[in-house]
């Protein structure tokens, strides 16, 4: 959560003094916790939440587009943000922030795509 948002995760912290910062860090937490990114040698599956539970997935041979954007904080702490597009879509139909090393993630799936 640090890495991903540093400005935003020092403010709540300094918010907890209030009890007000520890509703939020423990709710932007659980979406931390609920929020899974596999990639296989098939597919690209993003599954949502913990008590409700959202899947989206993209076959490899539908990749159309695989963006990586990192700010400067993110580029510090070695996270970003990864967006897949289909050929199906028109727009990001899969779009992670706080992927640890996400220049891998983004190999990954290129990798596979070309097979």
């Amino acid at each position: 959560m640090f890495r991903n948002q540093p400005v935003a995760f020092v403010i709540y912290c300094v918010l907890c003094l209030v009890v007000v910062g520890i509703v939020i860090l423990f709710f932007w937490w659980l979406k931390c916790k609920g929020t899974t990114l596999t990639v296989t040698t098939d597919r690209v599956r993003l599954r949502k939440g913990i008590l409700s539970k959202s899947i989206n997935e993209v076959w490899h041979q539908d990749v159309r587009n695989v963006q990586l954007n990192q700010s400067f904080f993110q580029r510090l702490f070695g996270v970003g943000t990864v967006g897949i597009s289909s050929a199906g879509q028109s727009e990001i139909e899969i779009s992670v922030t706080g992927i640890p090393d996400p220049d891998r993630v983004k190999m990954l799936i290129d990798q596979h795509r070309r097979r």
